[in-house]
């Protein structure tokens, strides 16, 4: 193995930037209330998981499979993907109301959750004022397709730029439902159980983390859930205030909590390779120039 491996992305990515913004919590969590809203999708996810008491499981293994398609080596990439592909191979799904059963693995399935996933990561970190042009915008929506083929879908259908994912949301918008399942994020989003020690904290914290979290969805969802949405100047105003919040803290201390890929990726290759908004600016010129930052 070769030890400097720079992954499926390396540090002149921009996703290898983007995605060591602690904002990408708050996006994870739109994500799933976005992904919550295509019924056979998140019927796949309540019948073969037990989501309901482990919610905060599935959170941090979504976390640990982001962190180690962005920051691992490729050879650890490759693996993950192909652990998750084996076990999407073996789950079913039953729709109650026809009896129709089939797979998790459909690919409609996992291009709505791809999508979902990367909408939010865009929209939740970008609006919290981490500094990404068009151009750059566009470059990381590319470098996710990256993300989808290890996941079982064919890149050349996955949509490669940021025009490409709004016309594949406004092509989705008829199969999209707040059915039961849907109902059941929502209600644990909004009060998750914890230990009785940890009740203060989710008062003072949790809620407004998926609260803000919520808000930041795009209008249709807010209207299938049935909740007035809010204005969006006024969501932006507190996803700049939360991201300046957390960006303050230090991200030595940050990353050193699991699951911890960044610090793993910087000892491998260095401190030079450690994740800051500011390159993104300094990269401008390759970044957003003509061709790939990281050819594939």
């Amino acid at each position: 193995m070769n030890d400097r491996d720079p992954g499926l992305f390396g540090p002149g990515s921009v996703t290898w930037q983007m995605h060591g913004d602690p904002m990408m919590w708050v996006a994870g969590v739109r994500a799933l209330y976005l992904q919550a809203l295509h019924p056979r999708a998140v019927r796949g996810v309540m019948q073969n998981s037990d989501f309901r008491q482990d919610a905060w499981g599935r959170l941090l293994r979504t976390a640990d499979f982001v962190g180690t398609l962005t920051y691992d080596t490729t050879r650890d990439a490759e693996r993950y993907g192909a652990r998750v592909r084996r076990i999407h191979r073996l789950l079913k799904a039953t729709d109650p109301e026809t009896g129709e059963v089939y797979g998790i693995d459909e690919p409609q399935l996992l291009l709505w959750v791809h999508c979902a996933e990367v909408d939010s990561y865009l929209q939740v970190v970008r609006r919290s004022g981490f500094p990404l042009s068009d151009a750059q915008a566009d470059r990381y929506v590319d470098e996710q397709r990256e993300g989808a083929r290890l996941v079982g879908l064919d890149p050349s259908d996955v949509p490669a730029t940021t025009a490409a994912l709004a016309a594949y949301f406004e092509k989705a918008g008829p199969r999209l439902a707040a059915g039961q399942e849907a109902s059941d994020v929502d209600d644990f989003l909004r009060n998750p159980p914890v230990p009785a020690l940890l009740v203060p904290a989710r008062a003072l914290l949790w809620r407004r983390v998926a609260a803000l979290a919520y808000d930041s969805l795009p209008a249709y969802a807010h209207e299938l859930y049935g909740r007035p949405a809010p204005p969006p100047a006024a969501v932006d105003r507190r996803l700049r205030i939360t991201g300046t919040a957390l960006r303050s803290v230090p991200a030595r201390l940050r990353w050193r909590l699991p699951p911890g890929h960044i610090v793993k990726a910087m000892a491998r290759l260095g401190p030079g390779s450690r994740p800051a908004p500011y390159k993104l600016r300094r990269q401008g010129a390759i970044l957003d120039g003509p061709g790939r930052a990281r050819q594939r």
